[in-house]
């Protein structure tokens, strides 16, 4: 879901006379991963114009010394440096390298500059960093990949982080959540510029969803923010998330906090990005998505073990986040797992072409699989943002499968 501003597009600075808004210059760091990287270079640095794809000009810019080392080791060479950045109408930073590592002081200057003379600046996922690092965020709405949310919000008081969106548009400055949502909103920006007809164009020349709907909800984990082991609000919300199935209200919380509401929502928000009733409903539809994947239970056990006052409060909240009622969630899960003893067809295809050679058939994970469950990464063909290292791949997101009541899709 996007968010776009018609006020804020209204107020957009005038271009300087020396920017073109076709001109597109792309921001790279030492570290930076090039999954991430690569995406505003195919969708502007590629002449699509045979397929109807209004071309653009790309300026590939180091933001630091090179050469530029990425994921695998690769080092790369940049043509231009920050003095391109100056005839650029557009200004991409892709992910960053670290959330906990300061982005260079020129290249935050060139950003500022780049601002001030009217161009459209643009964080791809962990990319927010840099611009709020900037000030570029400040007093405005943004999203990051749902993960590092929390870091943001905490660190940057002043932005109004919203981990559920998979891009938000504030007219010159524009963020999106992880990889996936990334190409959203290089789409997006295509859209804008040239029409929902070039946009479309592209999205079939990527094999991609021409616009997606929903946002992150789906895809928020249950686990706490990074940074809030230390925050006195720790043991809270680790008492929330241990006793989901018991049915207590944000006052609750509070009181455990020994704070007013107010207050507690006001640091419950700077810790977690999220308003903590918002939250709070979220974790309960997670649990629920986890008790109907793994459990027997009917959907009104499954409402009482989740905290849920009615079984008519948790079809309304899960409709909402995940576009399906729970009886027809569990339906479409089951349909898409193998029976028990009776093997994938998928995956004994892959065997019969290209047998696993020295490798256990339980830890086939290739590229036919993705992850399952509520807490799925983001870098799934419908996902928002990177991938979790670590974490086993399943066959709920086969290629070629029916779709999941709760996997959005473009309309």
């Amino acid at each position: 879901m996007s968010q776009d501003s018609a006020a804020a597009t209204e107020a957009v600075r005038k271009l300087s006379g020396r920017r073109r808004r076709e001109v597109v210059a792309v921001l790279l760091f030492s570290g930076g991963p090039i999954f991430e990287s690569s995406i505003p270079l195919s969708v502007f640095g590629i002449d699509r114009q045979d397929a109807g794809v209004p071309r653009y000009r790309l300026l590939v810019c180091g933001g630091e010394e090179g050469p530029l080392r990425t994921t695998g080791g690769l080092e790369l060479t940049t043509p231009y440096g920050l003095e391109a950045i100056s005839r650029a109408g557009t200004v991409v930073v892709p992910a960053w390298r670290s959330i906990t590592s300061p982005p260079p002081a020129e290249a935050l200057d060139a950003l500022r500059r780049a601002h001030e003379e009217g161009a459209r600046i643009v964080g791809l996922c962990t990319g927010a960093f840099v611009l709020a690092a900037a000030g570029l965020l400040d007093g405005r709405p943004a999203t990051t990949h749902w993960m590092y949310a929390p870091t943001l919000a905490k660190r940057y008081p002043s932005v109004h982080v919203d981990p559920r969106e998979l891009f938000v548009d504030d007219g010159d400055v524009l963020t999106s959540a992880g990889t996936a949502a990334g190409i959203d909103l290089c789409l997006h920006i295509v859209r804008t510029d040239h029409g929902t007809e070039a946009a479309g164009a592209l999205a079939r020349r990527l094999v991609v969803p021409p616009r997606r709907s929903g946002g992150q909800e789906r895809y928020l984990d249950r686990s706490l923010p990074e940074e809030i082991g230390s925050d006195p609000l720790a043991e809270v919300v680790a008492w929330a998330l241990e006793h989901l199935h018991e049915q207590f209200d944000v006052e609750t919380l509070a009181g455990r906090a020994y704070m007013s509401r107010r207050t507690f929502d006001r640091r419950f928000r700077s810790l977690t990005g999220s308003a903590p009733l918002q939250w709070l409903i979220t974790q309960r539809v997670l649990q629920a998505q986890r008790l109907l994947e793994t459990s027997d239970y009917s959907v009104d056990e499954v409402a009482g073990r989740c905290g849920f006052r009615s079984p008519v409060a948790l079809r309304g909240h899960f409709r909402r986040q995940l576009g399906s009622s729970p009886a027809a969630y569990r339906a479409a899960y089951r349909a898409r797992r193998p029976q028990a003893g009776v093997p994938d067809p998928v995956a004994t295809a892959i065997d019969t072409v290209v047998p696993a050679q020295g490798t256990p058939a339980g830890r086939r994970t290739g590229a036919m699989g993705a992850p399952s469950g509520p807490a799925v990464a983001a870098s799934t063909a419908v996902g928002a943002g990177q991938p979790e290292h670590g974490k086993p791949a399943s066959d709920a997101y086969a290629t070629g499968r029916p779709t999941l009541p709760g996997q959005r899709s473009a309309p």
